[in-house]
This record gives C-alpha cells, structure tokens and sequence, in this order.
C-alpha cells in the first residue's frame, strides 16, 4: 500500500498557515502603503488675524495692529548688482552674509523680540533671500516678515 504524500492536499481540507498568509501580506502592504504616505511634517500654525464673527453688509469697524514698541523695525535690503548680493541693515552697507549675521546677533542680544523686516529687490534670487529669513531666525528673532511695495493699480 501506498502511503499518502504530506506535499499533495486533499480535497475539503484548509490548514490555518494557508489562508493566513495572503491576509498578513494584505496587512502589511497597508501598513507599508499608509507609513509611507504619511506626512510628518511640523503643522504650521496658524497666523494671527483679527477678523471678525460677524456676517453680512454691515460696515465693520476696522481695527489697526498695535504699534511695536520700545524698537524700531531692524530692515535688511538685499539687492543684487547681476553676479552677487548686496546687503545693508538699516540702510548702513554690510559686506556679506556673514557680516549680516554677526550684526543681526548682537542686536538681538540686546533685544530679540525687535521685528525683521526683509526688503529684497524685485530681481533678487530666491535663494538669497531664504538665506537672509534662516540667519534671522538661526539669530534667534521672533518676528520676521517681508516688505511688500503695493501696486499702483
């Protein structure tokens, strides 16, 4: 008599590792699927506005920001003559960025919560103006924002 092969299945028998296997694998895709599209990035907050809950047409009562106080603004220029950057803070010329950030340094030591405002020229790379928002948040400012020149329209 022939004895029955462990390697050949029989008709109306299921083994539990034969009907788990694809589940773990459907499992584990997901789990690679939703690790991988996952965002862990840093939420942004959110900026601060004044606007109001009240709805309709009614003429609402416009209320300006408070002035800062005890500082004037510290204004970066960053201009750019065609083959490099041209910087000065609060209209005195500084030779380079790092110059920038030795100046930035010790006024923050006297006051870090003065605001920065960055003032590039319209043909200024991108790339110089990033670097000039880094140093004034690797100083250790609070408040940094950008001018803006309104359109005459």
């Amino acid at each position: 008599m022939r004895r029955p092969s462990p390697l050949i299945r029989r008709g109306g028998e299921t083994d539990m590792n034969s009907t788990m296997t694809p589940m773990i694998d459907v499992v584990f895709l997901l789990l690679v699927f939703f690790v991988w599209t996952a965002s862990f990035q840093i939420i942004e907050k959110i900026l601060p506005s004044q606007m109001f809950s009240q709805m309709g047409s009614d003429p609402v009562e416009q209320v300006d920001p408070l002035p800062e106080q005890d500082f004037d603004n510290i204004v970066v220029r960053i201009g750019y003559d065609g083959s490099a950057p041209t910087w000065s803070i609060n209209d005195v010329v500084v030779a380079s960025l790092e110059q920038v950030q030795a100046h930035l340094t010790a006024i923050a030591g006297i006051k870090d919560d003065a605001p920065v405002i960055l003032d590039p020229d319209g043909i200024v790379p991108l790339g110089y103006v990033i670097q000039a928002y880094d140093v004034a948040n690797i100083v250790g400012f609070q408040k940094i924002s950008f001018a803006v020149n309104p359109s005459k329209d």
